[in-house]
């Protein structure tokens, strides 16, 4: 069984040291898992297990465990080598769109100018050449230089540099312009990738915080799709709940219920009740990450490069220039579907996505109200809520294993500890025979 690498963070957290209550609150996952995953991974890296006198297992890794692991197992090397290798990869495919985008329009621009300037050193024949050779022309040309730089990357950042510099996405560092074109198609990825990891995240430090023992309304913040009627009046939500992380529930004598979890109340050191969200809230999706003037600039070359491919379709339309000239403008005409459709996908999936981030943000701001109405409900509990939550405290306990508080650990051999033991009680008898006789 291979490490898991939710596991492995967790651990290292959480100071080396840690309990499977620990795992499953800090990770979010399963208690079963949780317990299978750290036998796995004290088995793999070396760990050591503490049991307490009260039957809890502590379980302790070296600091050095992710470099036993990667020494022991050839996917761990291939994974982290392969990260890497990605992390470049992707990063070269960002930028691609970009740059197939620049050569799209330089090479429909360098084609018109060059259809032009035969058709109209055909038609005017030799006048022209004795004249020098198309400098008429020249005024033209200088159009395209203005253009390009108009459209330059930097273009917004000489007479704006001081404003964008104030714009911050997320504290990430300011996208280079190749990789807002990215963004400007595709976005940024999920904000809510890892949205049930953070859930369960949440739920087990509430949990936590109430030391193991909560009502149903406590929880239902941080849930989705409570039920209607008796679904909801049964509480029926809170079975997902019981099952990862083997709670138990108990029935008040007024009939409420309330859910104890004993795996979630052992842990191998004393910690402050940690800062949670009153309910649990989805990320809006982001149509881009990158600054206003760079999505100007990028739907602004994609316009360019739309309306000069469609330009370039009409002078090639009648094909006799374009096969006399060969070169350039040959390799142009033979692409010339690939560079208009490459034109239009640019400016239409930008727009389609644009309104499927509106649609998707409406149903994510509607589920963040629903959970928020929920927690303002627990905030504004009546006497019988109260009395339940009262009920849930008489089952909330805390157990903090120090090292004191072991009767066993494979970190010592068996003959040793059993002398320490001894050496312990004895001592502890001693003492309460001083108190006896005092």
């Amino acid at each position: 069984m291979a490490p898991s690498h939710e596991i492995m963070q967790a651990v290292e957290r959480l100071n080396y040291r840690v309990t499977v209550g620990d795992i499953a609150t800090q990770a979010g996952l399963n208690v079963n898992l949780a317990q299978q995953g750290l036998l796995a991974l004290a088995s793999d890296a070396g760990g050591h297990l503490q049991v307490a006198e009260s039957g809890e297992v502590v379980y302790l890794f070296p600091d050095n465990f992710r470099t036993l692991l990667r020494n022991k197992y050839l996917r761990i090397q291939f994974k982290e080598w392969w990260d890497k290798v990605w992390k470049v990869l992707f990063y070269l495919i960002r930028i691609s769109f970009g740059i197939v985008l620049v050569v799209s329009i330089a090479l429909i621009l360098l084609s018109i100018v060059v259809i032009i300037t035969a058709m109209n050193s055909s038609r005017d024949g030799d006048d022209r050449q004795d004249s020098g050779g198309g400098g008429i022309f020249m005024p033209n040309l200088w159009l395209g230089p203005d253009l390009f730089w108009f459209f330059s990357p930097n273009y917004y950042d000489r007479p704006r540099r001081q404003d964008l510099a104030r714009v911050q996405y997320d504290d990430k560092p300011q996208m280079n312009f190749l990789e807002a074109v990215f963004s400007f198609l595709f976005g940024d990825g999920n904000p809510n990738a890892d949205l049930e990891e953070r859930r369960w995240q949440a739920i087990g430090t509430v949990i936590r915080n109430q030391r193991g023992a909560v009502v149903a309304e406590q929880i239902a913040p941080y849930l989705d799709q409570l039920g209607q009627g008796y679904s909801r009046e049964y509480e029926e939500y809170m079975l997902p709940v019981l099952t990862r992380f083997n709670g138990q529930p108990e029935v008040s004598p007024d009939g409420g219920i309330v859910y104890h979890f004993p795996e979630l109340q052992a842990t191998a050191a004393q910690t402050r009740p940690k800062p949670v969200a009153a309910y649990f809230q989805e990320f809006p999706w982001r149509f881009s990450q990158a600054s206003s003037g760079q999505l100007i600039l990028a739907a602004a070359l994609g316009g360019v490069n739309f309306v000069g491919a469609l330009a370039l379709g009409k002078l090639l339309a009648g094909g006799s220039a374009a096969i006399a000239l060969g070169g350039l403008v040959a390799f142009v005409q033979s692409i010339y579907w690939v560079l208009l459709g490459y034109g239009s996908a640019f400016l239409a999936l930008p727009l389609v996505r644009y309104f499927w981030v509106q649609w998707r943000n409406s149903k994510i701001a509607a589920r963040n109200e629903t959970r928020q109405e929920e927690a303002v409900r627990l905030n504004q509990a009546d006497a019988k809520l109260q009395d339940k939550i009262a009920y849930a405290q008489q089952f909330a306990n805390e157990t903090v294993i120090g090292t004191d508080d072991l009767a066993y650990t494979t970190e010592q051999d068996l003959l040793e500890q059993e002398a320490e033991q001894t050496s312990k009680i004895d001592a502890e008898w001693q003492r309460r025979l001083n108190q006896e006789r005092l």
